[in-house]
């Protein structure tokens, strides 16, 4: 049963406080206790993340999880590593972004009509958290995406989130045996339920092996953008 939380900032007191999943603790701590070298004189947020941007929000975006010394160190989703270079200069080039930089939490970016968050709170080893971490994230992001009244798509960066997602629409009654993750795919499950638009995630593994390219990238945002002015 998904707890029931009455602003943004209720629920992300919660999360950040959030320790149920032991592995995910002791590893997110850890890295926080140790630091990366290049980042050996910064203190690192070392705890769960809540989601970021607009709460008036039409489009919301949903990621895997905190990398280990990006947002893990910084605190705020995709900011701090490559994932967010890649993220948000394709964000502020379609305009749901006032700046393409994410360095750190005080750094000025503000997200336009969209709101970012992940399927798990904490930075899992290797990037994989497993089901049954996600599982015990779940009522987080449900919560979530309840607390933002004006939603109407999703961008799911990767498979996982994209897996999410569908489950998430299963339960509001809907037919998705016919959903295929791809790159830039449109569903449309329900005029009553928001639309969900697919995109390989802005890993390095992704873009640096040329799966998924600027151009690529910019398709999706674009799309998002015009599907909202439908």
């Amino acid at each position: 049963m998904t707890p029931t939380f009455t602003s943004l900032d209720e629920l992300t007191a919660r999360v950040v406080e959030c320790r149920l999943c032991p592995r995910l603790v002791e590893w997110r701590e850890e890295v926080a206790r140790s630091r990366r070298r290049a980042y050996a004189d910064q203190e690192y947020w070392g705890r769960p993340l809540p989601g970021f941007g607009d709460p008036q929000a039409r489009l919301m975006i949903v990621g895997l999880a905190p990398g280990a010394h990006g947002s893990n160190r910084t605190g705020r989703n995709f900011t701090g590593d490559a994932s967010g270079d890649f993220l948000y200069p394709a964000m502020h080039r379609a305009g749901f972004a006032n700046q393409p930089n994410s360095l750190h939490r005080d750094d000025g970016l503000k997200l336009k009509d969209a709101y970012i968050s992940a399927t798990c709170r904490c930075a899992p080893p290797a990037n994989k958290p497993t089901p049954a971490e996600i599982a015990t994230c779940r009522p987080y992001l449900e919560a979530e995406i309840d607390l933002l009244p004006n939603i109407r798509g999703f961008v799911a960066l990767g498979r996982i989130a994209f897996d999410w997602l569908l489950g998430w629409y299963k339960q509001r009654g809907a037919e998705v045996s016919g959903a295929v993750f791809a790159h830039n795919t449109l569903n449309r499950f329900a005029p009553e339920l928001p639309w969900l638009l697919a995109s390989y995630h802005p890993s390095r593994q992704n873009t640096q092996t040329g799966r998924l390219t600027v151009e690529m990238f910019d398709q999706v945002w674009t799309q998002a953008a015009a599907l909202l002015q439908e």
